[in-house]
């Protein structure tokens, strides 16, 4: 199946040689401007999609690796099809032998592009040949997976996503021979096959976590005989976030501190996922200490929340006015602060 090149160091604005923190960066740039959260222009939602699954690929080595392999002359809009043997290639989940055909999925925040790539190939799928009395006494289905993309803010506090699930069956007019009458089934085109699309509501429980399953009863791959359908499996990907990152039900969040704000102590607001909180930053703070803020982290099953933690950072400027040059020439001078010792 042909899908859509992505170019994923164009969706990011950066060189093919960019740095890890060059795309970091990038990411962090434009996830601030589209944030569902935060931006109300129009398909901010779906860029910010494409931006996280542009730093999905290019901030993990082997995905790098393994897109780069595919070259760079592909154009952006192109039709494409991954090499033969592709070694990155994961593909949607597959169809049975009884319908011939293969699953896409939409709604889930992962291009077809990325998937064909990337994605799951379809969870459990166990042979169906040799089966005994499988017409009498049926044999289920096997199961389907793929990943769905969950922001930060939406696994904390649950929502509800709708999934397209699209899958190729049987042409009814011809019954999958593809002609009528000795005429190219004008239903399919002649391929035996026709597209069926269904849409279905997936509650994404409070504090679900990442890579847990959702379970979606009865979509997976049709049974044989009276077998029952397989299941469909949506495993939780979180969003990479702007400000955060995660661990169980904590957010950690760097900030920047001037100098002199760490020596001084200072008072500075810093953002949770709800709405922003002022904290005290005590005199004598050093990079890489951690101030702990109760209950602005992640929330929980048990409709708890976890804590946010806050990484100190100190930053000096790249750059000196004369003035400020002098400042810094008079407190060389004037401290009894010697860090070597």
């Amino acid at each position: 199946m042909a899908v859509t090149y992505k170019d994923y160091y164009e969706t990011l604005g950066v060189s093919r040689t960019a740095s890890d923190d060059d795309i970091r960066k990038a990411f962090r740039k434009l996830a601030r401007k589209y944030h569902p959260d935060v931006a109300k222009e129009k398909g901010a939602e779906d860029k910010f999609k494409e931006v996280n699954e542009a730093y999905e690929v290019l901030s993990d080595p082997t995905k790098r690796k393994k897109y780069d392999e595919l070259g760079h002359n592909w154009q952006q809009g192109a039709e494409f099809r991954p090499p033969p043997g592709w070694a990155g290639q994961g593909g949607r989940g597959r169809g049975s032998a009884q319908d011939g055909g293969s699953f896409e999925f939409g709604g889930t925040g992962f291009s077809d592009f990325f998937e064909q790539l990337f994605g799951s190939s379809g969870g459990q799928f166990g042979s169906r040949g040799g089966f005994p009395n499988a017409e009498q006494f049926g044999q289920k289905g096997s199961d389907v997976e793929a990943d769905l993309m969950v922001t930060l803010e939406d696994a904390s506090r649950g929502s509800v996503r709708s999934i397209t699930l699209r899958r190729a069956v049987t042409c009814p007019a011809c019954f999958g021979v593809g002609a009528v009458n000795g005429h190219t089934c004008t239903v399919c085109g002649g391929s035996g096959q026709t597209e069926k699309s269904d849409t279905y509501k997936v509650k994404i429980p409070a504090g679900v976590k990442q890579g847990q399953r959702l379970r979606v009863p009865g979509q997976g791959e049709p049974g044989e005989g009276r077998g029952a359908a397989g299941d469909l499996y949506l495993r939780v990907h979180f969003a990479g976030h702007p400000e955060f990152h995660v661990e169980n039900d904590t957010l950690y969040h760097d900030l920047d501190l001037a100098p002199w704000e760490a020596a001084l102590g200072t008072n500075v607001s810093v953002p949770t996922l709800e709405s922003p909180v002022s904290i005290k930053i005590p005199p004598g703070t050093q990079t890489g200490q951690k101030l702990r803020v109760r209950a602005k982290g992640m929330g929980n099953r048990e409709g708890a929340a976890g804590d946010l933690v806050v990484v100190a950072r100190i930053q000096v400027p790249k750059e000196a006015t004369p003035e400020e040059r002098e400042l810094w020439e008079k407190l060389a001078t004037t401290s009894k602060f010697r860090p070597r010792d």
